[in-house]
């Protein structure tokens, strides 16, 4: 299961984005880690080697962009176009208003298998929200802690919710934790009780493989046109990339889980900021 939780704050004088996110796949699916892309210098993102697009990335004017799958098994189409290509279009195309970038995916969302989308712009202060499997069109998102998964936005899965309320946690403590702490919070391997597993696309055992937060990542180190990349032992880091190595589930031998962290910062002196694990 795919996890994103994030606190936007649009209004901050400091850090206008925290944002924690697993990316859990099938291991015959090969994806590089993020890095700077040759063919879109200015993006920074992971990169789907099957699909070619991806699933979390920023770029260098201030752009951000994260998807995860919806989970509807009995709706997915094998001739459907890659939904990570709407990723990567965001970041690598022209430069367009978040909202007017979704509504228009919106137009075609029908093609494509269940996601969510989102598409943000540091600069413009907006971070919005698009399913194609909600019956809602896309939507500016409020300031405060949110979280997504393989259902809509906010859906109270457990892991998603244990995740959203770590998050609001740290941050009520104070509005910068430690790298290690983020990375311990996302290491939460509970799993939920079977009365509050409401998934039911899967059986009761891999319910219970993904109800769970996994451990285990390596973060790598680099640094371009200003943005530092920095990380530590597991999947998080601060502001503004991810740091992502394959681990196997526990009980799921075909799949794998590559982790990010992104904390994007806005100072008055000097604009905004990113610092990456």
């Amino acid at each position: 299961m795919c996890l994103i939780v994030f606190d936007w704050q649009p209004d901050a004088s400091d850090d206008l984005l925290t944002l924690s996110a697993n990316r859990d796949e099938f291991f015959r699916r090969d994806a590089e880690p993020m890095h700077w892309w040759t063919d879109a210098p200015h993006v920074l993102a992971g990169r789907d080697l099957t699909g070619g697009g991806t699933w979390l990335g920023l770029s260098c004017d201030g752009r951000c962009a994260a998807l995860t799958n919806y989970r509807a098994p009995s709706e997915m189409r094998a001739d459907a176009p890659t939904r990570g290509a709407l990723v990567s279009a965001y970041l690598a195309g022209e430069r367009i208003v978040p909202m007017d970038y979704l509504r228009a995916v919106a137009k075609d969302g029908h093609r494509y298998n269940g996601f969510n989308l989102l598409a943000g712009d540091f600069t413009r202060r907006e971070l919005a929200w698009y399913g194609n499997r909600a019956d809602a069109p896309p939507a500016l998102l409020d300031a405060g802690v949110h979280g997504l998964s393989n259902s809509l936005l906010n859906t109270p899965w457990p892991k998603l919710v244990a995740q959203r309320e770590a998050l609001r946690d740290l941050l009520r403590v104070g509005r910068q934790p430690s790298l290690d702490t983020l990375i311990d919070t996302l290491r939460d391997p509970r799993i939920a009780d079977d009365d509050l597993l409401s998934d039911g696309h899967l059986d009761r055992t891999r319910a219970r493989a993904v109800g769970c937060v996994h451990r285990d990542a390596r973060v790598r180190h680099a640094q371009h046109n200003g943005i530092a990349r920095r990380g530590e032992r597991a999947g998080l880091a601060r502001a503004g990339e991810g740091a992502q190595r394959r681990r196997r589930l526990a009980s799921d031998r075909t799949a794998g889980a590559l982790r990010a962290c992104v904390r994007v910062r806005y100072r008055a002196s000097f604009g905004l900021s990113f610092s990456v694990s």
